[in-house]
């Protein structure tokens, strides 16, 4: 006697009452790179179907957001002007925090996630303070907090620290608790890789570092023991979501994080892997869809609560067809 497991797998409708895992449109948050300028919507030519907007242009893409259902967006913004200090990421009337306004008349319910780091706006293009050839994380502390302070006071929810600096999360939950801002969430980038698949998103940030690398400040994708220690500090430092990046590459350290831990996770699906599949689909090597899908199922069934990707609009309306 043996067991007949393709009984269950017999036809659609035993298939989807089975299913074990599932992708909501709720699930999903989609990136936004905001541009200075107006009347700008423009493809980025490394991440198909995604723009950059200016400010004026917002209401299109988040009216798309909000017909689509989607969980939430996360703002990326490219200055007109960098610096040392990277001062335009905390300026009261920068890109982010005006487009964070625009946002809010047009949905005031619309989840916001700011991406709170340095890189877009450095002239060097590190994540924070740079003294000689190494970044002073420390001192950079103080700049993140004044970054995550801008966001709350224009109207974000959320703050999503990405620059890896030691302790940032206690800094800046310190700093929204003693302005006042103690209902803004942290979703912290807590086992970002040091990781080659972030190439198409540096032309669409136009963040690449002008000398050097990263990987004095992200996590070598050789270790995985690691990611628990930075994950448990920064629950411990006041962490509401904690994320891994990437996601398909790492989802060993996903599964590591949902067994250990019992806060929400977020991955975020990285430019390269969006790219990838968005280029060899163009070769006519895959069927898109259903490669999209099986990535993102993969994230889900890792133990991933929610998904940062370029796919969001795609999928919410594969989602719709079902």
């Amino acid at each position: 006697m043996f067991r007949r497991g393709r009984r269950l797998r017999e036809n659609e409708k035993i298939r989807s009452l089975v299913r074990e895992t599932n992708i909501s449109k709720r699930d999903l948050i989609f990136p936004i790179f905001v541009v200075e300028g107006e009347n700008i919507k423009k493809e980025i030519s490394s991440l198909a179907g995604n723009y950059h907007w200016s400010i004026d242009r917002l209401p299109e893409v988040i009216e798309e957001v909000k017909e689509k259902e989607i969980g939430g967006i996360i703002l990326f913004g490219i200055p007109s002007s960098k610096d040392l200090c990277g001062s335009e990421a905390y300026n009261d009337n920068g890109v982010i925090q005006r487009a964070i306004k625009k946002i809010r008349e047009i949905d005031k319910d619309i989840y916001i996630i700011t991406d709170v780091c340095m890189c877009e706006y450095t002239s060097h293009g590190h994540c924070g303070i740079v003294e000689g050839s190494e970044v002073n994380n420390d001192k950079t502390l103080e700049y993140l907090g004044k970054i995550a302070l801008s966001h709350a006071k224009a109207g974000a929810n959320m703050v999503a620290p990405s620059d890896m600096m030691d302790g940032r999360v206690g800094y800046i939950r310190n700093i929204l608790d003693e302005n006042g801002y103690y209902k803004v969430a942290i979703m912290s980038y807590s086992a970002k890789y040091c990781s080659a698949f972030y190439g198409p998103f540096r032309e669409a940030a136009n963040s690449a570092p002008q000398f050097g690398d990263r990987r004095g400040y992200q996590m070598d994708p050789a270790n995985r023991r690691e990611a628990l220690v930075e994950v448990e500090e920064d629950i411990n430092e006041g962490a509401d979501i904690v994320m891994i990046k990437p996601a398909l590459s790492y989802l060993d350290i996903v599964r590591d994080v949902r067994e250990r831990v019992n806060i929400p996770i977020c991955v975020y699906n990285v430019s390269g892997e969006f790219a990838m599949i968005k280029s060899a689909a163009k070769n006519g090597l895959i069927d898109e869809k259903r490669v999209t899908m099986e990535a993102l199922i993969s994230m889900k069934r890792a133990g991933a609560d929610m998904i940062i990707t370029y796919h969001a609009l795609e999928v919410s309306k594969w989602l719709e067809e079902e």
